[in-house]
This record gives C-alpha cells, structure tokens and sequence, in this order.
C-alpha cells in the first residue's frame, strides 16, 4: 500500500475505535433508559426508540469488526488488501436497519389497528424523549466530524445513523406531546414515523454499499482528476481506457496511456512508472494500473499474423550474410500502419564493419523487405564520434573508458 493511503488507514482506523466506543457507552445507557421508561409510561414510541438505540449497539460492534479486520494487509487470498470489509460491514448496516424499520412499521400498525387499547402515556416518556434527542445530536455532530476528517465512508454511513436516531427521537418527542394532549393515536404515529425513517436510511445505505461492491466507478469529478494527473506526466501523449472502481474508501485505477511508438521499452516503462506515482500521490487512490500503448489500440491495432522477432532477426541475418554483412542489432516497430524493420550495422573500425557498406549492395533489400512482409526497410551505419580532442584514446587499458557516441547513416528499401 502507498504511504500516504497507509498513513490514512492507520488514522482511519484509531477514530473508528475511539468514536465508535463512544457510541457504544452512550447507546448502552440510552437504551435502557428509553426501554424501561417506554413500558413504564406505556409509549409505543419511546419502546421502539429504545429498539433503534439496540440496533445502533449492535451496528457500532460490526464496524469494529471490520475495522479490524479491513487495516490487515494483503495476503495471498485478497492481493489487494481488505479495505471492501468496510463495504461488507456497511450493507450489512443497511439490512439491519430495514428489518428493525419494518419491524416498527410492523408494531405501530397493529397498535393503530386497535385505538381502544392504546394507553395513556406518562409525562417521564416526554422527559426521556428530550434527552435522548440532545445527545442523540451531539452524538452526530462528533462522529460526523471525525469521519469527514479521515474520509471514512463506513463512519460517515454511522454518523449519519446516529443523526436518524436523533430525528426519530424528536419525532418521538412530538407523539408523546400529542400523546399527553389528549391524542393518544399520535404516539403509534410516531412510532409508525420512526420505523420509517430507519428503514429509509437502511435502504440509503445498503443501496450504496451494494454498488461499491458492484466495482463502481468514481465519480466523474475524480476520474477527471486521475485523468488530469496522468496526461501532466512528461512524455504521456494522451490517456485512453481509463477504468476505476471502489476498493473500500479508496480507488483502483487503470489506464492505458499513449507515448511515443519509436522510444525504447525502458523509457515507455519509465513513463508509465512516472504516470503511476503522480496517481498515487492522491489519497483517494490505493493503487494503479497503467499498461503502455504505442497507438490508441481502442481504435488502431497491428495488422494480424506480423512475423516474431526471432524470425525477423533470422530473416535478415541470412540475407546480409550474402554480402558477408553482420547486424549489430535489429528494432521492429509493430504499427497499425505494418510492420517497421530498423537494421543497425556495426561502427566503422570495428571489425566486421571494416567492408560492410559496399557488401551491402550485394543484399537485396527490397527483396528483404517484401519476404518479412514490412513496410519499411531502415538499414542504418553507426558511426563512433572519438573525442580525440580531449585526450581520450581509442585504446583503452583496464579500469579506463572510451568516451563515444553513435550517428546513424540510413540505407532505406520502402
């Protein structure tokens, strides 16, 4: 994992503890309160509050579950790591959240079915009710906080959770008012209300926790971004294929980014190297993927059936030992347009270069060129460039260098 997304985790991870230990100790106390003092003041509402307070219990040992287990690094059976335990943990949040919700909706219709047996409400459930409600929202506003802070799609679904129990507690609050008005249907009401909104929220989040599993993409804004990050890296022409899918709270990235079709494989690997460490220096990102083309092969590919290089390279080494002629090195350029063959004859002084340039007129390059089936025939002569005029000999003993550069001289069959 890329050090900025490890330094990330780690801080991830110590605020989901810290903040979800708090949600423990509060929810525990809470819903206690809200249970006993519910069927002690005969309110439907404040009961199933007290409910949605368990359900938040139960919730905050999940996401300290998956946070332990998404901070593991990869192993053989998760290359990637195990950042989409935060996902699992979140749909889970979400299926729990609309059973309790039906669950509600469920009790408050059988108790609206029957008003005659709906019970006076005590004015204790009213006081529980406000209680609940104030630190319900301080409660959000401090795991909110936090989760923004370190960019926790799993604390941010939690924080949000706690901001639900906060409205269905004042919801409560209103049914219980009503309630001791004198309109006793009012506290199923709420009741009915609050199952509601928590199956609402249940389906918000597993909804988008499903499709985070489902390899979905970042959204537009960022993917420019990534796309903005890899066309600034020097020696990339342009971007195409671009791919990317959500890992946890993080981003796989893949891309396919085009350069120059006649550089050497080292430097397209050491451009697409460059490409893929301005990606990671996004936090967003836990790792790319960047494949080198010489074209755009979404809309360019080579002709099919092109010969190997091995029998390129055997080709032309049995049609220059006609004119006792010996390649130095052979290049082959695979484009949409055919197949390019670029032939390097050895530096003059050398040699098996002493008589290579008029052996050459003995090949038939043209011939060359038609049995390989390319479309360009580049036979080119390096040259060695002495620096006899700082002093650097031709000859040199050991431990000492030659200080030479090579120009190229070309014989062309096209």
């Amino acid at each position: 994992m890329p050090s900025t997304a490890a330094v990330q985790s780690v801080e991830k991870h110590r605020v989901a503890r810290k903040s979800t230990f708090v949600s423990i100790a509060l929810n525990t106390v809470l819903m206690a309160l809200q249970i006993v003092i519910g069927v002690f003041a005969h309110s439907q509402a404040l009961v199933a509050d007290g409910i949605h307070s368990l359900a938040d219990l139960i919730s905050d040992f999940v996401v300290l579950i998956a946070n332990r287990h998404s901070g593991a690094k990869p192993d053989a059976d998760h290359n990637y790591g195990h950042s989409r335990y935060e996902t699992v943990a979140s749909l889970f949040l979400g299926a729990l959240l609309i059973v309790v919700g039906v669950g509600m909706l469920w009790r408050a219709g059988t108790r609206l079915a029957d008003l005659q047996s709906i019970p006076a409400v005590h004015m204790s459930a009213l006081a529980v009710a406000v209680l609940v409600l104030i630190f319900k929202e301080s409660l959000f506003r401090y795991m909110l906080r936090e989760a923004q802070r370190v960019r926790s799609a799993m604390l941010i679904a939690n924080a949000w959770h706690a901001r639900s129990d906060a409205a269905s507690s004042l919801v409560v609050a209103i049914g219980i008012i009503g309630s001791l008005a004198g309109v006793r249907l009012l506290d199923p009401i709420a009741a009915a209300i609050v199952g509601f909104m928590v199956a609402r929220m249940g389906w918000m989040f597993g909804w988008d926790a499903l499709q985070d599993l489902s390899d979905r993409a970042l959204d537009e804004a960022t993917s420019t971004d990534m796309r903005a990050l890899l066309l600034a890296t020097p020696g990339v022409r342009d971007v195409h294929e671009m791919r990317t899918r959500k890992m946890g709270d993080f981003a796989l990235v893949d891309a396919h980014i085009l350069v120059d079709p006649l550089i050497s494989v080292s430097e397209g690997h050491y451009i697409a190297e460059s490409a893929r460490l301005r990606v990671l220096a996004d936090n967003r990102v836990l790792d790319a993927l960047i494949h080198v083309d010489p074209e755009n092969d979404a809309v360019a590919r080579p002709p099919v059936n092109l010969p190997t290089r091995e029998r390129v390279v055997a080709v032309v080494n049995a049609a220059f030992a006609v004119g006792d002629v010996k390649a130095a090195s052979v290049n082959m350029h695979y484009l949409s347009t055919g197949l390019d063959v670029e032939v390097v004859l050895p530096a003059p002084g050398s040699r098996t270069a002493e008589s290579d340039v008029p052996c050459l007129a003995r090949v038939d390059l043209d011939a060359l060129r038609r049995r390989l089936g390319a479309r360009k025939l580049d036979v080119l002569q390096g040259v060695d460039v002495l620096q006899a005029e700082s002093g650097v000999s031709t000859e040199a003993g050991p431990g000492e260098a030659i200080a030479s550069a090579k120009a190229e001289q070309p014989h062309s069959a096209t």
